[in-house]
């Protein structure tokens, strides 16, 4: 009989690449230490976030296909396993039903951290929408009346990694995640989503970014590499601890 993984990761992504670009970091991160990784895509991302596949003539079906799997291939490379929704998108409605399922999979993955989009984000509405699901579904995922199969949920941490236009986002990050031992899996995970090839360097040039302001608030004793590569993060709730560090 095969051990739980001791720390399982849940990433709730409103599109088939956001938790690319934004978390694969701390996913590769996770399945390295053989902790458990879940991707949550709660829909293929296609017509928002399709622009190349449409002005190829392709056609809704097609597209969804193709976009499943860039991001299977993109999960794979990472270690992590990944669910699509299908709920589509552009808009990304808010419904009790989709909500349902969502508190479906947390109880069945039983996080140990969530990672997840911001509340805001004047350019994109379905990633605040799937952020408003992702909470919501936490909470009733720790409701013991909740009628949902499995245990109530515990009260794991959520993190919201970091949008596309951080500054009018009102994201300040709280948490700056070391990624450098596994950038170049990021990078790897990024190059199975050609329909968003524009992203590559954008999002490579940010983790260089981060990784400087990591090593500057880490200070000089940690003998970071010179290329640091870093994630950001906001932490949703209080930090329980008993040591102030």
């Amino acid at each position: 009989m095969s051990t739980p993984a001791q720390n399982p990761l849940l990433v709730i992504s409103a599109h088939a690449g956001d938790f690319v670009w934004r978390a694969s970091g701390a996913i590769a991160l996770a399945t390295a230490r053989g902790d458990r990784a879940t991707v949550l895509c709660l829909t293929y991302g296609e017509r928002g976030e399709s622009a190349r596949a449409w002005r190829e003539g392709k056609q809704l079906a097609e597209i969804k296909a193709q976009r499943q799997a860039e991001a299977e291939a993109a999960a794979a490379v990472l270690g992590a396993e990944i669910r699509f929704l299908d709920a589509g998108d552009y808009p990304l409605l808010e419904t009790p039903e989709l909500v349902d399922r969502i508190v479906q999979v947390y109880r069945e993955v039983e996080p140990a951290v969530v990672l997840t989009h911001p509340l805001t984000d004047p350019y994109n509405g379905d990633h605040p929408a799937a952020a408003r699901m992702a909470l919501q579904a936490r909470i009733l995922a720790q409701a013991i009346g909740y009628p949902a199969p499995g245990e109530p949920l515990g009260a794991p941490p959520v993190f919201f990694f970091e949008p596309h236009q951080p500054e009018q986002s009102g994201f300040t990050p709280d948490v700056l995640l070391d990624i450098t031992p596994v950038f170049e899996t990021k990078r790897k995970a990024m190059e199975c989503l050609p329909a968003q090839q524009h992203m590559w360097d954008y999002y490579t040039d940010l983790a260089k970014r981060r990784g400087v302001q990591l090593k500057r608030n880490a200070g000089p004793n940690l003998g970071l590499p010179v290329a640091t590569m870093g994630e950001a993060y906001m932490r949703l709730y209080p930090q329980v601890t008993d040591t102030l560090a």
